[in-house]
């Protein structure tokens, strides 16, 4: 999943993300760990992903380029390839670990390219992209930062489609920990209301937004967090408490879930919101922060290189 880069003061008082704010070299590194863990513990990401792309129905499409923001392993990105085969289809995430996975499982007769970048710096060019598809990498970003970049690389009529976790996420983790201490153990999700406000803040036309809520059962509270952390979905948080948790608060954290067990199972929410916006008629183009880019030639060139004699 693609991370973002730290919000300033002045970002702080614009849009109220400072509560949000991440250490994104961990986020960086979990993901790399849980690149070998992932598919198996990413029942949410497949659910909410197949939801996603059965939303591309309902829009009249034929992009050349594509990219899927946040890759991770792929899967995204396989089913674009499926769904579009005509166009150049980029899987981009922060982590190399998760693209070499994803390397591992595409098809060599149809290959995606491979980009290595961060989303709020992306490493393609003005203009460059037809659609943006994204599942579940925004809550580890700024967004404001994000959609003045996924902005700039779209063309005019560009579509910009993705989903991200809401404030309800994991509340009955939330709730858990909150009866041991006043610490933040569960990383914070920005309302859906506000990823709208960005989104218009970021130069997008017509966006729409909704809200899905999904349900996790386990067996135990040590299951959730094997879960969380086989997806890397860590506390990232930089107001997060720093040490291992000790057995006594752990037990605690066991207890309070407890109450919350309904049929035998202990629940987890997430909150998904589900958006698609588009880019104006006429652009404005801007440049990346350092100039870089990737020219979407050579990708082509890299990909043809790949395929089979």
């Amino acid at each position: 999943m693609t991370t973002h880069g730290d919000p300033g003061p002045e970002d702080a008082a614009q849009d109220g993300v400072a509560a949000y704010a991440l250490d994104t070299v961990r986020v960086r590194r979990a993901f790399d760990r849980a690149a070998k863990t992932f598919d198996a513990a990413a029942a949410l990401h497949t659910e909410v992903r197949t939801n996603l792309l059965a939303r591309l129905d309902w829009m009249a499409l034929a992009p050349r380029v594509v990219v899927d923001a946040g890759a991770g392993t792929g899967h995204a990105s396989r089913a674009l390839i499926r769904r579009y085969s005509k166009a150049l289809v980029i899987a981009l995430d922060s982590s190399p670990r998760m693209l070499q996975a994803a390397g591992r499982r595409q098809s060599w007769l149809r290959p995606f390219a491979r980009v290595c970048g961060d989303a709020e710096r992306l490493p393609l060019a003005d203009g460059s992209v037809d659609l943006i598809l994204s599942n579940l990498m925004l809550q580890w970003c700024n967004p404001d930062h994000v959609f003045a970049e996924f902005r700039r690389v779209l063309a005019p009529h560009g579509l910009l489609s993705f989903t991200t976790l809401g404030p309800d996420t994991l509340r009955e983790l939330r709730h858990a920990w909150a009866e041991t201490d006043s610490r933040t153990h569960v990383h914070q999700f920005i309302d859906m209301h506000d990823i709208g406000d960005a989104l218009v803040r970021g130069g997008f036309a017509s966006p729409v937004l909704d809200v899905e809520r999904y349900t996790l059962t386990y067996l135990d509270v040590r299951r959730v967090a094997a879960d969380l952390k086989a997806t890397g979905a860590h506390n990232a948080s930089r107001d997060r408490p720093r040490g291992l948790t000790g057995r006594r608060q752990f037990a605690a954290v066991e207890t309070a879930y407890e109450t919350l067990r309904k049929d035998g199972r202990l629940p987890a929410t997430y909150e998904v919101v589900f958006a698609h916006a588009w880019t104006p008629d006429t652009d404005v183009q801007r440049s990346t922060p350092d100039g870089t880019s990737v020219s979407l030639d050579d990708i082509k060139r890299q990909l043809r290189a790949r395929r089979p004699s």
